[in-house]
């Protein structure tokens, strides 16, 4: 008799038509949203192509090769021509990210158009909320991001995604926007791997930090919390936000709640692997994949991502 065990677990390792066939988790084009920004003057990002900024007209020529590759999802973040204390920009007719919307709308009627709201881009201060008495008004913050949640869906949003982090703001919306599916950034930590977006936005605070608001980054209970509470008033989709670092904590909201989960799979880790890529110590694109497919394992239904492009010629 033999020694060894009748089950081997590397049989159905052997080819690549074994291992596709017990593949648990895939990452499909269907689950990937790709992150877009559009400002009055276009600036291309050699290191960080994915991050660059386009014109409304550049915006469009961009989603054109995004639909054509199949990419079937975008989410637009704006940044202006000027910002003030209140972030006025944010939900302005003719703002940037509504001219977007009516540029890219009847253009791309298959499209799903996702809307960043928040006010971080639009302040003269960079913080997500408008300041008073050297604080963060919550109320008056969540006033200002629901009114531009309605201004994004009247240029022809489909969805509006609340990234602020102030409470309430998500029943704000859903009173005024009761037929709009609703993506809440439910879990979003006081991250260090914002840095690259914040540059690309501008939206770095010009003091103190997001402490305050964002959540801490020791925290999964919390995060459970609020996931409840958006929940409670009326999130179709919650998001944890960012990914790699914070797998457990998408696992932990997965197993709690039966909805649609996003994750994000922020700037600061596409940045990584791009930096690791250029030295020559890892390969991009099996880097990227592996990545994505570790959210995608620990429970996202759908991950926002800058590879999406990518990810959609690699198939």
């Amino acid at each position: 008799m033999t020694s060894f065990p009748a089950t081997r677990l590397r049989r159905f390792r052997r080819t690549g038509a074994l291992r596709d066939l017990v593949r648990e988790s895939e990452v499909s084009l269907d689950d990937l949203v790709m992150p877009l920004f559009v400002a009055p003057e276009a600036l291309s990002n050699e290191r960080l192509p994915a991050m660059s900024r386009f014109t409304v007209e550049g915006l469009v020529r961009e989603v054109e090769e995004l639909v054509r590759a199949g990419v079937k999802s975008v989410i637009l973040f704006g940044i202006p021509e000027s910002k003030d204390d209140e972030g006025s920009g944010a939900w302005m007719e003719d703002g940037i990210v509504q001219q977007a919307l009516r540029a890219l709308r009847p253009r791309f009627p298959e499209l799903l158009l996702i809307t960043d709201v928040c006010l971080c881009e639009y302040t003269a201060h960079g913080h997500c909320g408008v300041i008073h008495d050297n604080e963060i008004d919550n109320d008056a913050s969540v006033e200002l991001i629901a009114r531009t949640a309605v201004s994004h869906v009247e240029a022809g949003a489909d969805v509006v995604a609340p990234s602020d982090m102030m409470d309430g703001r998500v029943g704000a919306i859903r009173e005024l926007l009761p037929h709009t599916p609703l993506i809440a950034y439910s879990v979003k930590y006081a991250s260090s791997f914002y840095g690259p977006f914040r540059d690309v936005a501008g939206s770095a605070p010009s003091f103190g930090d997001r402490r305050s608001y964002q959540m801490d980054p020791g925290n999964v209970r919390e995060a459970l919390r609020e996931c409840a509470l958006d929940l409670a008033e009326g999130a179709d989709m919650l998001m944890v936000k960012p990914a790699l670092p914070y797998l457990d904590v998408l696992r932990a909201v997965r197993d709690r709640f039966d909805v649609p989960l996003a994750a994000y799979n922020v700037s600061g880790e596409y940045a990584m692997v791009k930096a690791a890529a250029a030295a020559g110590d890892l390969d991009e694109r099996g880097a990227a994949l592996e990545s994505l497919t570790s959210i995608k394992r620990a429970g996202a239904d759908v991950i926002f991502t800058y590879w999406a492009k990518d990810f959609a010629s690699w198939l």
